[in-house]
């Protein structure tokens, strides 16, 4: 049990967990109202990095980011039973989530073209989620909700806040969107809501296991287990879109290498011939190859190779430049 690893002298109650994440216990006003102001400034911060293509301006953003409080606080208020914790927090998210997409859309009239950002890593980062990024929000969550059941751990929240990335994705969404990139910005939004499931389910075991479903102040009458059973569904609705992207992304990247690979040996008697990047559309990887005469030799030989290493459904085709450009599979 967690319990075990927590102290007795440094176990944070059941109260003390919740006066440090719900926003509508005790201090309200002075709450909520630093919520919003950070929230805001972290926004523009990891905005303005995110336009200038700046880490350190983007984890600057990270630190001071609010969010991440809220999101654990849904996890806190499934544990303990209290569906007014739930739905509050649920409601600041989404504020949240507006207030920073608005940004981006705003910013986004200081992009000179939708073409920049396709070369921007602070947005090719973003919009494309895989499987290692949920494992990471996991265990960032699982560190997160830990430091907040221990008094002695306040000083590893930053830490905790730079490894999940929830505002500057948002701000890619307002950005992209701006621009008319909606499959980007469509891409770095499930970003921001696989990181959101992953803190919810990791605060919610690192909360059950510190005992807080059994703190005095938690509610007897909970359906904990309806609760859990949506956080699971949740999860899996998350996790098979970012595992089947993964799985994508790594055969893409292995199958461009074998059409490099082919290519290069297609041109090998050409000592001027320079082969290029794969460009994937779908299925259809093009690859791009100067000769220094501006021919190629015949097709076929290329055409045998790739047929023995890659899929039936995976095509191919050869840019030779000039408007030039030859199907081989």
């Amino acid at each position: 049990m967690l319990q075990a690893l927590i102290p007795p002298t440094q176990r944070q109650t059941a109260a003390e967990v919740t006066e440090a994440l719900d926003l509508g216990s005790g201090d309200r006003a002075g709450k909520r109202s630093g919520f919003l102001i950070m929230l805001t400034l972290a926004g523009i911060i990891a905005i303005a990095g995110v336009l200038t293509d700046s880490t350190a301006t983007v984890i600057g953003a990270m630190i001071i980011a609010p969010l991440g409080t809220p999101i654990l606080a849904i996890g806190l208020g499934i544990v303990t039973g209290h569906l007014s914790i739930v739905v509050r927090s649920i409601m600041w998210v989404l504020l949240g989530l507006v207030i920073v997409i608005v940004l981006g859309l705003a910013f986004s009239l200081f992009v000179a073209t939708p073409e920049s950002l396709e070369t921007n890593s602070q947005v090719l980062g973003r919009t494309s989620p895989s499987f290692m990024d949920l494992v990471a929000a996991l265990a960032t969550g699982f560190a997160g909700g830990f430091a907040m059941c221990r008094k002695d751990l306040s000083a590893v929240l930053p830490g905790v806040a730079i490894a999940i990335s929830l505002v500057p994705p948002l701000g890619v969404v307002g950005v992209c969107a701006g621009q008319g990139l909606w499959n980007d910005a469509l891409g770095a939004l499930w970003l921001f809501l696989s990181n959101v499931v992953a803190l919810v389910i990791a605060g919610s075991i690192v909360f059950t296991l510190a005992g807080y479903a059994r703190d005095p102040g938690s509610s007897p009458v909970a359906n904990r287990r309806r609760a859990y059973v949506i956080v699971t569904v949740l999860a899996v609705v998350v996790t098979v879109p970012l595992a089947v992207n993964s799985v994508v992304s790594v055969a893409l990247a292995r199958w461009s290498v074998v059409i490099q690979d082919a290519a290069t040996d297609w041109l090998s008697a050409d000592d001027g011939a320079r082969v290029y990047g794969v460009d994937w559309s779908g299925a259809t990887g093009t690859v791009a190859v100067t000769t220094d005469d501006g021919q190629t030799p015949p097709v076929d030989d290329l055409r045998e190779e790739l047929a023995s290493v890659l899929p039936s459904f995976v095509g191919v085709i050869v840019d030779v430049g000039q408007g030039v450009e030859i199907t081989v599979q």
